[in-house]
């Protein structure tokens, strides 16, 4: 029984050494040709598009900032984010809110105006009995009607002041004075600022004034980005570009360069130029403003010509050179004259045939 557990041991020992051997002279011829033979490339045609890329965001042409010219709290809010009005709708209303001292004065006001008046229309009527009688001359008595003239107008408007102070309206010959703001553009409102209670700075010469709502035409979109210095002398106005926006990886929207700033500006220690994309085509895609996105510049395009992958090329003294497999393990250098390259692929203008090989550059080992 020993004798036979014997044998079986041997003879498993035997098959192990014999499948050791052969698998190390597999490995051998294995790595014997790998070592012998070189990675190769085949010379196709294809499409090469040299491009150019700027980072930006989807914007309006024309934003709106919408402000008050009277001074007050928000009374009622007539439209929201969101919503489409047209140019001359109502959006807001500014009720005044005037300060104690300011409405006093203007009571005031009125009230000066109207003994003025009234004090000129006795004049004015003691100056026509002596004008009847030829007691003043006519220029003095035209004088008085000038002066009581203008004592009414100054009356009107200090009653005018003092309804808008009040109410927040005044009706003036033909025209409707009201502390409610009108849209100013037909658009969407991108933006709210305010709620109902808030206070409202007026809009002057000397300041900036409340900002209100935001306002856009949304149906007139640009790209707005920047794009790097190295690239900004090969792009021109007109070229066709494609942005991918960021919120819709599956959408592609096609637009034309209108614009390329003339002044550069530094963005991280890096100088670029602005630059500015029309939208010329959506598709289905539904554009928000601010969407982040990135705009691919076509520079040049050449289409069907024979390239080669840009990393087996070796430049050297203006002049670019290939391996070709050469007879027994000594390839030789091929001097080519290249053309548009993508920085993947590059065009070959002479020196290589279609679906001829190349080598892959040797692999430096690291030390």
């Amino acid at each position: 029984m020993f004798g036979k557990n014997k044998k079986r041991i041997i003879v498993i020992i035997v098959l192990i050494i014999i499948a050791a051997i052969i698998t190390v002279i597999i490995c051998a011829k294995s790595g014997q040709k790998q070592a012998n033979g070189e990675a190769k490339v085949k010379v196709t045609r294809m499409d090469i598009i040299e491009k150019a890329l700027a980072v930006g965001a989807i914007e309006p042409r024309n934003e709106i900032a919408v402000k008050s010219k009277i001074s007050g709290v928000v009374g009622k809010l007539f439209a929201e984010v969101g919503d489409y009005v047209q140019a001359g709708e109502s959006l807001l209303e500014v009720r005044p809110d005037p300060t104690p001292l300011e409405l006093a004065e203007a009571k005031r006001g009125v009230e000066l105006t109207e003994i003025e008046l009234a004090n000129l229309a006795k004049e004015l009527e003691r100056q026509k009995e002596l004008k009847r009688r030829g007691l003043v001359a006519d220029q003095e008595y035209e004088a008085l009607a000038r002066q009581y003239d203008e004592a009414s107008i100054r009356q009107q408007i200090a009653r005018e002041r003092l309804d808008l102070l009040e109410k927040g309206r005044v009706r003036i010959a033909e025209t409707n004075i009201e502390a409610v703001i009108k849209a100013p553009i037909t658009g969407y409102i991108l933006e709210k600022s305010v709620n109902v209670g808030d206070p409202v700075v007026p809009l002057t010469s000397y300041q900036a004034g409340t900002e209100l709502m935001k306002m856009a035409d949304m149906q007139d979109l640009l790209f707005r980005g920047t794009v790097d210095e190295i690239d900004v002398g090969k792009i021109t106005e007109g070229m066709s570009c494609e942005l991918q926006i960021g919120a819709l990886p599956n959408k592609t929207v096609k637009g034309r360069v209108s614009l390329i700033s003339l002044k550069a500006k530094k963005e991280e220690n890096t100088t670029v130029f602005p630059i500015e994309i029309r939208i010329i085509e959506t598709g289905d895609a539904v554009l928000r403003a601010g969407f982040s996105a990135n705009a691919t510049i076509i520079i040049q395009k050449k289409e069907g010509v024979l390239a080669i992958p840009e990393r087996v090329v070796t430049f050297r003294d203006d002049s670019a050179f290939v391996r070709l497999p050469g007879e027994g393990a000594n390839p030789k250098e091929q001097y080519i004259e290249t053309g548009l390259s993508d920085a993947i692929h590059i065009e070959i203008i002479s020196g290589l045939e279609e679906n001829q090989e190349v080598l892959e550059k040797k692999v430096k080992p690291i030390v």
